[in-house]
């Protein structure tokens, strides 16, 4: 197999979400995607390429929708790129253990004269049930090819390649004789379809545009009223002002199709309806939550495991770091080349890598709960609640998921669909105080105000679900439209094996990408930390860190820190433990201020009554709040990143949390003086 030439055929993936859309493209293209916005648009764009014999294919994965209609920005982009004439073939998937409804996108498609075959996904699954497809049938009524298939199953992908060959050479489209029969049961339809006979916009037909100016779609009216002119529009608007209910007319003429293409094609026993006592615990109002939570926890413990190398591998980077410094300083490398070389770069490394473990596992684990089938029901039963929100109940996991670590519930976003939902809950889940968060909150608590300290962690979680609240107004009117604010419409695909290849695939590609642009990350912070804080002598008072913060007192004590406090509250947005250290370092001198912010540094034994000594209860209580609600770490920096495809928002979501750390590090400085 050669690097390619002279034509690249474009090939784009159509399907409903759990269409099995997203596994294909992953097992078309492995690591050679990239993944951004479409322009001007709040939607994702997954384009990748394969080669075969001697050609190179690009893919483009659209958005994953139920339907063509102008409900979203994700269904306009996607019918818009399909009759742009850009794709060559459109690969439309249909889930084949669930045909009759699946096959709605196959029905609204029809009337695009772009070449088309339709793929019959998870035909595994159809089998066990006990169906049989004859897909010879198929092919002869909707006069495209139709391929039986398995995405999870990459040793046999050779037939899609030679049904694609034969797609690229035939080009052909899909039969809608049989559609447009039902269509001219409409009342009015006859007489719009005969004002746009011989009529075409880009590659919609007249059919596709009559039944959507039916079904009252805006965009569709508008490209209408250009192409035919006043005169022209003002005689099918006419028609149009006396159907009622267009889009359940059209809708019933679709499924009127879709059974009459099904008719003797599907054979074998129907699937009974009602659920196993699993999944009527899964779904049902009282037990469906507290199940989706313990489950959730549960996957939460288990990513450690697979963790756990991850840790050990960036343990034994960070022992080199040592030794090397050693053996530089013992063939006279500067002590600035070497500080560089084993401060910034050993260290970030260790820090990037320990810490990318658990993004490792969680992807794993909860990838697992969504390959099964489970997270479905995860998404129905917590839907209204997360609605409240602007989300949608696939929500409910990444906000768990942080209370361990926010890098996992950032990756854990992908599961999310929209991507204006998947800002909003990364930004709503940066609010969750993390496990670090816990490893040092309790301590300075406990140091400060003893027994009152369980006060404090109540504080902080009515603080952190009003924070959450007041994100959700701030971004959340940016981020989801009002016609996205309502409960999904959803099927819950039937429960059925993992394919582990596919899935280690995914999860290791996942975790490739986060770790190279944390890494990325990590190395610039590092180095402007470093810079800051270094000094030729070790005198930490000869930094430019600590003039800095000395000079700018005045201004951190508004916020009721001082520049120690102000400083360790920086720094806890490269780890929240460097909160700890950097402030051991700078009032007991225990090691350098950088070698804190990477774990590098211990503390000193009587910390606590270090700071008791030198800190007031006030400042204690703005310090921990500033701290908690403050960025949670720079590889949550660059997981967010990763999942937005997006360094505004990044960058935006950054600067609004070190805001509203400060602004309420006032607000409980000033409540703290009150008190104390």
């Amino acid at each position: 197999m050669t690097e390619v030439h002279k034509e690249t055929p474009v090939i784009a993936l159509l399907g409903q979400p759990n269409s099995g859309k997203s596994t294909l493209f992953n097992g078309l293209t492995g690591l050679r995607q990239h993944v951004g916005n479409w322009p001007g648009k709040t939607v994702e764009q997954r384009e990748g390429y394969f080669t075969k014999d001697g050609t190179r294919y690009t893919v483009v994965d659209l958005p994953g929708t139920y339907s063509l209609s102008a409900n979203s920005d994700e269904e306009i982009i996607t019918r818009d790129y399909i009759a742009s004439g850009q794709a060559d073939a459109v690969c439309i998937l249909a889930d084949a253990s669930q045909l009759e409804r699946s096959l709605f996108m196959l029905a609204d498609f029809a009337g695009i004269k772009t070449p088309a075959f339709l793929l019959l996904n998870m035909i595994d699954v159809a089998k066990d049930q006990g169906k049989s497809i004859d897909v010879k049938q198929l092919e002869k009524r909707l006069g495209i090819p139709v391929l039986p298939f398995s995405a999870t199953d990459v040793k046999r992908y050779d037939t899609f390649y030679q049904v694609l060959d034969n797609v690229l050479k035939r080009k052909p489209t899909l039969n809608t004789v049989r559609l447009e029969e039902k269509y001219q049961e409409i009342e009015g339809f006859s007489e719009i379809y005969g004002c746009l006979s011989g009529e075409s916009i880009d590659d919609y037909t007249p059919l596709w545009l009559t039944a959507k100016l039916i079904e009252g779609d805006v965009p569709v009216g508008i490209k209408v009223q250009e192409l035919l002119g006043d005169t022209g529009w003002s005689s099918v608007n006419t028609v149009l002002k006396k159907i009622k209910n267009g889009a359940l007319l059209t809708g019933e003429c679709k499924f009127g199709w879709i059974d009459s293409v099904l008719e003797g094609a599907v054979k074998g026993k129907k699937v009974s309806p009602s659920l196993s006592k699993f999944d009527r615990a899964a779904t049902s109002k009282r037990w469906g939550k507290p199940l989706a939570v313990v489950i959730i926890l549960l996957g939460l413990v288990a990513a450690f495991i697979p963790a756990a190398p991850f840790m050990i591998v960036g343990g034994m980077i960070s022992s080199l770091s040592p030794i090397l410094n050693t053996a530089l300083s013992g063939i006279g490398v500067p002590s600035f080349i070497v500080g560089l070389i084993c401060d910034v770069g050993v260290n970030a490394i260790y820090f990037a890598i320990s810490m990318i473990g658990f993004v490792f596992g969680i992807t794993l684990v909860f990838g697992l709960i969504e390959e099964v089938g489970y997270m479905a029901r995860i998404s129905y039963v917590f839907d209204n609640t997360m609605a409240k929100l602007g989300l949608q109940g696939k929500s409910i996991m990444p906000f768990l998921v942080s209370f361990g670590c926010t890098i996992g519930g950032a990756a854990g976003t992908r599961v999310i669909d929209n991507w204006g939902q998947r800002i909003l809950t990364i930004a709503l889940a940066w609010a969750v105080p993390c496990a670090a968060t816990w490893a040092i909150v309790p301590m300075i608590s406990s140091v400060f105000f003893g027994l009152w300290a369980p006060v404090v962690i109540v504080a902080i979680f009515a603080v952190a679900l009003l924070h959450m609240w007041i994100t959700s107004k701030i971004f959340g009117r940016h981020l989801v439209k009002d016609s996205e604010r309502t409960g999904m419409i959803m099927e819950l695909p039937p429960y059925h094996k993992p394919k582990w290849g596919s899935l280690l695939r995914y999860v290791f590609g996942r975790t490739k990408d986060i770790l190279f642009r944390a890494l990325k990350v990590i190395l610039l912070i590092s180095l402007v930390f470093w810079l800051l804080s270094y000094s030729s002598d070790g005198n930490v008072s000869n930094s430019i860190i600590y003039k800095v913060g000395t000079f700018i007192e005045p201004v951190t004590r508004f916020f009721g820190m001082g520049w120690q406090t102000f400083l360790a509250f920086i720094s806890s947005a490269i780890s929240k433990e460097a909160a700890l250290g950097v402030l051991s370092s700078l009032y007991a001198g225990t090691g350098s201020i950088f070698a804190s912010t990477v774990g590098a540094a211990g503390q000193a034994a009587n910390l606590g009554d270090i700071l008791v000594a030198n800190i007031a209860p006030a400042e204690a209580l703005a310090f921990i709040f500033a701290v908690t609600f403050n960025i949670p770490c720079i590889v949550a920096l660059a997981s967010t990143y990763q999942e937005t495809h997006s360094a505004k928002w990044t960058f935006r979501i950054a600067l609004y949390y070190m805001c509203m750390a400060l602004v309420l590090s006032f607000v409980v400085y000033h409540i703290g003086t009150l008190i104390f």
